[in-house]
């Protein structure tokens, strides 16, 4: 459990957008902070994924394995961005690895404390879901940009 202060430097972020003052410190109570150090690994691909994050401060590196082991970046996350939100949704296995850039506090939120709430207070639940999946979807269309972007520039050469 956290204070709802504890929300104040990522208000604006979209997870929490549309949440009033109460609603953002029920959240508060089931939500836990974390700090970590730079290089640490918050959780590795392929896990168990059993809570969402975001960072109130630092940056997070998410990264997939390739071929021969291979680790690529994906993205660097920095303050008010939530990762490994698809965990409290689907419950499937992390399809990356997080691992701290610069030392960070989190907020997080187990898939078991957000079933809770989608059980006893279903309409800030599915507020945090909309925002969550607007989220999501923001990011899919900025990948595709940049993908179009790569294609783009490689079809023309590199010039």
């Amino acid at each position: 459990m956290i204070k709802a202060e504890a929300f104040a430097a990522v208000r604006g972020h979209l997870m929490l957008q549309g949440l009033n003052d109460g609603e953002v410190a029920r959240l508060a109570e089931v939500c836990d902070e974390r700090q970590m150090a730079q290089g640490t690994t918050v959780f590795i691909e392929n896990m168990p994924g059993e809570a969402l994050f975001m960072i109130r401060k630092g940056s997070v590196r998410i990264s997939r394995m390739f071929a021969e082991g291979d680790e690529k970046a994906l993205v660097t996350l920095g303050p008010g961005d939530v990762f490994g939100e698809m965990a409290i949704i689907d419950g499937m296995p992390r399809g990356a690895t997080a691992r701290v850039a610069e030392a960070v506090e989190l907020i997080s939120l187990r898939k078991k404390d957000f079933e809770g709430l989608c059980q006893g207070e279903p309409a800030l639940a599915l507020k945090l879901v909309l925002n969550l999946v607007r989220n999501f979807s923001m990011r899919t269309r900025e990948a595709g940009d940049e993908y179009r972007d790569m294609l783009v520039w490689s079809l023309q050469g590199g010039n």
